[in-house]
């Protein structure tokens, strides 16, 4: 039995266990599913394709993708060409989307489609004259997570809608920036941010992973801005307010993204770019200016590059990520702009998704760790190949440290890389697991085979699933046939088992070990033993790298006398790497250091990202500084994105998570 006829049984099956509803409890009171996946079950098991090593899924959940509402086993999205106008009065984005689809179900009379806040004003069918007529539709109502599902009537023999709409200011995909917010204080600015189920609050969308699409656009803005998307940007594009693009690949809804506002172009090779900010250009352009090596470098470990340009888009210091991996044109956060190159890793992932991401998708958001755990790898590959294995094992190291220090607090259920959502948002899903955990498999088993075997094992899988979204049952099935099946004796099923399917870490996870951190740790321990002063150590050649591990293990008992000499001595509460200020910053606020808290004000206020912002306000408010921390968000609150106003509502203000 083939993937696409499982699907639709099981699909089929669940309809009456009120899928839409994302009610796991009801579904699991419905005794016709147990049936089907028994029948189903049974039919995989007499099936000449499965692997005789390979366990068999008596779970197929797997196979639904619980975070949309699309009929995709019966109508699936293969086309969209947007014709939209970009209002900042308004701040919305108003026009129509065309959706051309193809029917898997020959008698399929609904297209089913994921939207959140948008204002649905018609729906026309059109036929292969481009005639419209006028379409019957239903927009539900809102589900807090889901958005509103909206049911398009079909008609026979047609193949295209176009639905008339328009986003709203709330929208959750969105950030709409005053002039006064932005670097050059002259012009609005506007950007996008779709994963995870955010596309359908700008586009109505068959909002899953598991749906890949090309599209065009034609936007329109304000003429003294530029717009640029997730498509071919030409670099000498005309400033006229007018602006079209085209993505000839296949991409999941999520990675549709647009960018508009005051911005300029700089080349830093002939296929990679900058466009920013007057004030961000220069600085970013000499920063990143390794990007063209690091995609050579890619090309000779994994494949060719597939997506023709690269360019960057320098976002302002309010974008919530460090960056979006966003097909030809990545979403960077200024903060990275560190003037010395030390957390470019940043760029290194993002331009790994155009590999794992991007080239081949995590199917549904459980199967995130597909996605980042692979780029992670594929990251620090990079790194060790453009600057040295030392680089690489100290930024393995901080990785899992950081996370052997996330899991402890992490709900149980949420170490496991195959993690079980149950209807939560796919957001709830993003933290150092899927990424660092994710990673340290990988890296588990290029030990265990060898990194010749294991290199060529990953350029067959991106060959082989090029363009395509899998999940982790399916990745299981594909390991198994062309990596541990084939070199027996290396890995068992048990230990893949304690990877992807059970919590916390492996006892057996790799730990890299970096000899420039043991100094550290030895000159830190002399400092506290008394037998060295701090102007004895050599900081002068520590990395930031070493920097981090330095100031993340500081005793968490240690003494504001010592608190106030390590200031003194390096100056690091005014430190301008967002990356030291952020740990230094932390622990002051766990050890009451009061000395930071204008450099903290302002930190909160003028940087978004969450990475860098949801610690320190969780800090404050775990500790006696409350008050503080619920003044300084009122201010902030204003010029941080959608995302990270409800990541820190929860956290600062519940009642403002309720009333937003």
């Amino acid at each position: 039995m083939n993937k696409q006829a499982l699907k639709s049984l099981v699909a089929l099956a669940l309809v009456v266990a009120l899928f839409g509803c994302q009610d796991s409890e009801t579904a699991k009171e419905q005794p016709i599913v147990e049936e089907v996946k028994t029948e189903v079950v049974q039919a995989d098991k007499n099936s000449a394709e499965l692997e005789k090593d390979t366990p068999v899924v008596e779970d197929l959940s797997y196979l639904i993708d619980e975070h949309s509402y699309a009929n995709k086993d019966e109508v699936v999205l293969t086309h969209i060409d947007l014709d939209l106008d970009v209002l900042f009065d308004k701040k919305q984005l108003k026009g129509y989307a065309d959706l051309s689809f193809s029917r898997l179900e020959d008698d399929a009379k609904t297209l089913v489609l994921d939207t959140r806040d948008l204002t649905i004003h018609k729906v026309s069918s059109i036929n292969s004259d481009g005639i419209e007529s006028a379409a019957e539709f239903e927009l539900a109502a809102r589900d807090d997570v889901m958005g509103s599902k909206l049911t398009i009537q079909l008609k026979d023999g047609e193949d295209k809608v176009r639905v008339y709409y328009n986003s709203n200011p709330q929208a959750s995909g969105l950030q709409w920036l005053t002039p006064e917010q932005t670097a050059g204080k002259k012009e609005p600015f506007m950007f996008s941010q779709a994963q995870a189920i955010h596309a359908r609050s700008f586009i109505p969308v068959q909002d899953s992973p598991d749906v890949r699409v090309t599209y065009k656009a034609n936007i329109r803005t304000p003429k003294q801005l530029l717009a640029v998307m997730s498509a071919f940007n030409e670099p000498d594009t005309e400033l006229d307010g007018d602006y079209h693009f085209d993505m000839p690949q296949a991409i999941p809804p999520y990675l549709i993204a647009i960018g508009v506002g005051d911005l300029k172009f700089k080349p830093m090779s002939k296929r990679t770019g900058i466009y920013s900010e007057q004030a961000y250009l220069d600085a970013a352009a000499k920063e990143f200016e390794d990007t063209e090596e690091m995609i050579d470098i890619t090309e000779k470990m994994y494949g060719p590059y597939l997506w023709g340009r690269y360019d960057l888009l320098i976002l302002p210091p309010s974008f919530p990520f460090g960056g979006m991996e966003n097909p030809r044109l990545s979403f960077i956060t200024p903060t990275v702009i560190a003037g010395d190159k030390s957390l470019i890793n940043l760029i290194a992932h993002e331009l790994a998704h155009s590999w794992s991401g991007n080239l081949v998708t995590n199917a549904t958001w459980r199967d995130l760790w597909l996605n980042e755990g692979f780029t992670s790898y594929v990251e620090n590959r990079i790194m060790e190949e453009l600057f040295d294995t030392d680089r690489a094992i100290m930024e393995n190291a901080l990785s899992v440290q950081g996370l052997r220090d996330q899991v402890k607090s992490l709900p149980e259920g949420d170490t496991v890389l195959h993690i079980t959502l149950d209807g939560r948002d796919p957001d709830d899903a993003f933290s150092g697991v899927p990424y660092t955990k994710g990673q340290m498999f990988l890296v588990f088993l290029e030990q265990r085979f060898g990194r010749e075997t294991f290199d060529a094992f990953l350029n067959e899988y991106f060959s082989d699933h090029a363009f395509k979204s899998l999940t982790t049952p399916e990745f299981e099935k594909y390991l198994a046939k062309h990596l541990i099946n084939k070199y027996p004796g290396k890995v068992t099923q048990a230990e893949i088992n304690e990877w992807l399917h059970n919590p916390m870490l492996p006892d057996f996870m790799p730990n890299p070990q970096s000899d420039a951190f043991a100094n550290v740790d030895t000159a830190t321990t002399e400092w506290f033993a008394g037998d060295l002063s701090l102007r004895d150590i050599a900081t002068d050649t520590w990395s930031i790298h070493e920097w981090l591990h330095f100031i993340n293990n500081l005793p968490a008992d240690i003494s504001l006398e010592k608190m106030s000499e390590l200031d003194n001595t390096y100056n690091l509460t005014t430190s301008t790497n967002n990356e030291v200020a952020h740990a230094w910053l932390k622990l002051a606020i766990n050890r009451g250091y009061d000395l930071v808290n204008t450099r903290l004000e302002d930190y909160l206020i003028s940087i978004g990202r969450r990475k860098l912002i949801v610690p320190l306000y969780k800090a404050l408010m775990d500790t006696d500084n409350k008050s503080f921390a619920k003044r300084v968000y009122a201010i902030a609150r204003p010029g941080y994105h959608p995302l990270a106003q409800g990541t820190i509502d929860a956290i600062v203000n519940p009642t403002l998570e309720a009333e937003n």
